[in-house]
């Protein structure tokens, strides 16, 4: 028996034409792999990993919920991941909007690390509904995890008929449970699949968007879909936040791309391409962010490794690395005061000491000098970015 969408919503087609698609899809796509490539094979220490991982989670969580309202702020968010709950009452819904988010991300986070992933099916997008609307106050026809009974939209566009929303919800998970991107010729497996999931993760969150199957939290459900999508991918969990982060820091062209694409009749491509442009100026961003943590991790071990533990050598290296920390630099006149412990190092030594120190630390090119201003000279370890002086 025919579906009354095909006649209220020709675009819900769950086919994804690429042999037209322009050549900046593909360029994005290829970046975006090789970007998650780089990240997926970066070395950290288990803190700054950890503090990573907590970073991009707090921001994926709050940029999920602020696309739909949520006012708190990232530093709020990131309490909420370290289980601090200091909200007024007034807030409170607001803290519980982005805990479910934060608990759905971690409840996929360590299938993925069991290596039990779920299937992808339609009771696994009603229990990420369920997740994201748990324990809020909620309009009495909406019933988390099920399907509604009735039309809901957003603005000027309405759902799919709420007697059609099961089937849709199959035929668009049979769609995904198909490989899209196969046999390429000259690209690996590994790059394959998660070219894939990034495509699908892109489309699926659309479908939700335009099926709309629940009473409330569609769009938070789309988000989280997307997000099981890439993680399973094989797209690191930090990266796999980033979509998020940039459907709501571009909020007004976010929707006027869902617009777009089901007013003209469902064609994905320049939604998809819209998505990776950020989904890639992302990466590149958290990318700079790792290469700086990788960059001060190396350089406190070289510095430490010049000047090792003599009570000499220990008062020079808090020096160099807490000027580390001033990438402004520091007057010559301010130098003791960079931290706590250089202060202490140095109040009773007098001023020939910090000279003696001054001159040794760059004769050693530990730091060096630019006008009135010292600075850390951490480019001393960056092999191939700088011309070789020493």
């Amino acid at each position: 028996m025919p579906l009354k969408s095909e006649k209220t919503h020709p675009w819900l087609r769950f086919t994804l034409d690429l042999s037209h698609a322009p050549f900046e899809l593909w360029l994005l796509g290829g970046e975006a792999v090789s970007k998650c490539e780089h990240l997926a094979g970066v070395a950290l220490g288990p803190d700054a990993a950890a503090e990573l991982m907590k970073v991009y989670l707090a921001k994926g969580a709050l940029a999920t919920t602020a696309i739909e309202g949520n006012t708190l702020s990232e530093a709020e968010a990131r309490k909420r991941v370290d289980g601090i709950k200091d909200l007024p009452p007034s807030k409170a819904y607001l803290g519980i909007e982005i805990d479910n988010i934060i608990a759905a991300s971690n409840s996929v986070l360590e299938h993925c690390r069991s290596g039990n992933t779920p299937t992808l099916d339609v009771e696994l997008i009603k229990q990420f509904n369920a997740r994201v609307l748990a324990n809020l106050q909620l309009d009495p026809a909406v019933r988390p995890g099920e399907i509604r009974e009735h039309s809901v939209g957003v603005a000027d566009y309405r759902g799919a008929p709420s007697e059609d929303c099961q089937a849709l919800l199959e035929h668009l998970c049979e769609w995904l449970r198909e490989p899209w991107i196969v046999d390429v010729r000259n690209y690996p497996p590994q790059d394959q699949r998660r070219l894939d999931a990034v495509l699908k993760a892109i489309v699926s969150h659309v479908y939700i968007a335009w099926i709309h199957p629940f009473g409330d939290g569609n769009g938070r459900t789309a988000r989280l879909l997307e997000f099981f999508i890439l993680a399973t991918g094989g797209v690191p969990f930090p990266a796999a936040h980033l979509l998020s982060n940039h459907y709501n820091e571009t909020r007004a062209e976010y929707y006027r791309q869902l617009s777009i694409a089901s007013k003209s009749g469902g064609d994905l491509i320049p939604f998809i391409v819209y998505a990776l442009r950020g989904f890639v100026d992302q990466l590149r961003a958290q990318i700079d962010v790792v290469r700086e943590e990788q960059l001060n991790l190396f350089w406190r071990n070289y510095v430490h490794q010049q000047l090792g533990e003599s009570e000499t050598g220990r008062r020079r290296r808090y020096l160099v690395e807490d000027l580390g920390e001033h990438k402004e630099g520091v007057p010559r006149g301010k130098l003791g005061d960079v931290s706590v412990r250089v202060y202490k190092s140095y109040e009773r030594r007098g001023e020939k000491t910090m000279q003696r120190d001054i001159a040794e630390l760059e004769k050693r090119k530990l730091i060096r000098r630019q006008g009135d201003r010292y600075f850390a000279n951490k480019e001393l370890v960056l092999a191939y970015l700088w011309p070789v002086t020493r």
